[in-house]
């Protein structure tokens, strides 16, 4: 499948930050459906308070993806850290926080349910 940056849905669009998600996107055994999403974000971005209510105040899906530029340092549960940057290819699993610190695009492959609910949490946080 193939599909072009502007077709992916734009999901959330906050000042500093665009999330979209593609769902459908694959199926990965084991996790069932995957989504394809292309996040745009700002330096000075922290996830911190748009996860507070999730389990352990943490991001709980697990994320496969690639920086197309900029750089991130994601926090686990018990308060490792790591950077990635442009061109790395990344591996976050459940129970994180990020924090942008120097203006990013990344993509990431994604189990739909999870990501979803994370997104939809997200998106109820900056309602309220």
């Amino acid at each position: 499948m193939r599909i072009a940056k502007d077709d992916v849905d734009v999901r959330m669009e906050i000042p500093g930050a665009v999330i979209r998600q593609r769902t459908d996107f694959g199926d990965a055994t084991g996790f069932g459906k995957i989504s394809g999403e292309y996040f745009t974000l700002s330096a000075g971005v922290d996830t911190t308070p748009l996860f507070q209510g999730l389990e352990g105040n943490l991001c709980q899906s697990p994320h496969w993806g690639f920086v197309l530029r900029g750089q991130l340092t994601t926090t686990d549960a018990e308060g490792r850290q790591e950077t990635v940057k442009a061109n790395d290819l990344f591996y976050w699993p459940p129970a994180h926080n990020v924090k942008v610190e120097v203006d990013a695009e990344i993509i990431m492959f994604s189990p739909q349910h999870e990501h979803s609910h994370v997104i939809d949490h997200m998106r109820n946080k900056v309602k309220a």
